[in-house]
């Protein structure tokens, strides 16, 4: 059968954040901190929004692009918010989770050898993507005495002649970093220097824990080669509903928007209908649940402080992402091991690359019950590994 296998396929590896959430899910009495999924149910206004357009039967295609109504209620979201102006019709795109925005986003600017510059740690499926889209990964490994964040000189040294997109993944899954406005300031001009286009992942928009997030887009010069991707999963807690959008330069949504049509034709219905409501009334939830995240945000912190467990204050998403290093084993062994000895399951740091070797990726989107548990059993694993290692 391998020679029916595609030789682009079949050397990506898989997810390396499922193997241990599979694991746990067989394991009694494990706690999982180890899945970005909220805890929160969806606000019930967005779920009864849902339910009705269901007994409407609305249950049709929408346009390829997505309703307009809720194509007009993002660019109303985007004013509101970033104060950046959106044609509802020619620059927005509805699409199944903002991972397909990421997937299609690729496959419509890349020829194949073009270089995508890929800050790492990061979310996962940026990688493959690229490499699926015929492109070719340069990853610029970020470092914690910078707290994760992208330096104009790290971007400068990965450019070459052949780098056309640079993705930015902040707020960042899985450290939690964020890029302030003078962060995304510094690195602006190598960005036009280099005439790239930026693939700025705001996901966790919403969940930023020190001021406002700032999207690169809304900087001058900026919004006319940023494809802007987001959606409802995090912020709304709507992950099952599988719903995103990427707002950009109608050049580059029209070819999205072709491959769009022809892999998927069109978001689900229902879910689009719920967004309606989401963007219309539900600030107020997202108020909500960023207050809940940012409790537990701090307690975390606070417990890793009482642990002497390195970890920099991470200031968005849901993720802390402590530092090991000091037990001199990788994060797969110490992961491994705190999974079989206390029944806690974390993320290695290097599911999201070799440069997140040394540290964990700990979830808190899980109850405050939940965290004091686990947190208690990983406090006594670091304790009983400091004393065999004699510290």
């Amino acid at each position: 059968m391998r020679d029916f296998l595609s030789k682009t396929v079949t050397p990506i590896k898989p997810s390396g954040i499922r193997k241990f959430f599979d694991i746990v899910s067989e394991m009694e009495d494990a706690i999982s901190l180890g899945v970005g999924e909220p805890d929160f149910d969806t606000p019930w206004h967005i779920r009864d929004e849902g339910i009705y357009s269901l007994e409407k039967g609305r249950t049709f295609y929408t346009s390829n692009s997505g309703l307009l109504p809720l194509r007009q209620e993002i660019c109303n979201y985007m004013k509101r918010s970033q104060n950046l102006t959106y044609d509802p019709k020619h620059e927005v795109l509805v699409t199944v989770g903002g991972s397909e925005a990421i997937d299609i986003g690729l496959r419509a600017v890349l020829d194949p050898g073009d270089e995508v510059l890929i800050p790492q740690p990061s979310y996962v499926s940026y990688e493959p993507c690229t490499i699926l889209a015929g492109g070719k990964p340069v990853i610029i490994d970020l470092k914690a005495e910078h707290d994760f964040r992208l330096t104009p000189q790290e971007l400068e040294d990965a450019i070459t002649e052949k780098t056309k997109v640079l993705i930015l993944p902040f707020p960042n899954n899985p450290t939690g970093a964020i890029m302030e406005k003078e962060d995304l300031e510094a690195i602006i001009p190598v960005i036009e220097k280099h005439d790239l286009l930026v693939m700025s992942d705001e996901i966790y928009s919403e969940l930023t824990y020190k001021g406002k997030h700032v999207s690169i887009a809304s900087l001058p010069g900026m919004q006319e080669r940023t494809l802007l991707i987001n959606g409802f999963s995090k912020a709304y807690a709507m992950t099952g509903w599988r719903l995103g959008y990427v707002c950009g330069p109608q050049a580059i949504l029209e070819q999205m928007t072709k491959i769009h049509q022809f892999a998927i034709m069109c978001a689900p219905t229902t879910s689009q209908y719920a967004a309606v409501e989401a963007m219309k009334n539900g600030d107020d939830d997202v108020a909500m649940m960023r207050q809940a995240y940012n409790e537990r945000r701090r307690f975390l912190l606070h417990t890793f402080r009482e642990m002497n467990l390195p970890c920099f204050e991470p200031y968005g998403a849901f993720y802390v992402f402590p530092c090991i290093k000091e037990f001199q084993m990788s994060s797969e062994e110490f992961a491994t091991r705190l999974l079989r000895e206390e029944k806690v399951a974390v993320v290695p740091g290097t599911a999201f690359g070799d440069s997140g070797e040394g540290f964990l990726r700990i979830s808190y989107a899980y109850s405050l019950e939940n965290l004091k548990l686990a947190l208690g059993r990983i406090a006594d694993f670091v304790e009983r590994l400091r004393k065999e290692q004699g510290k």
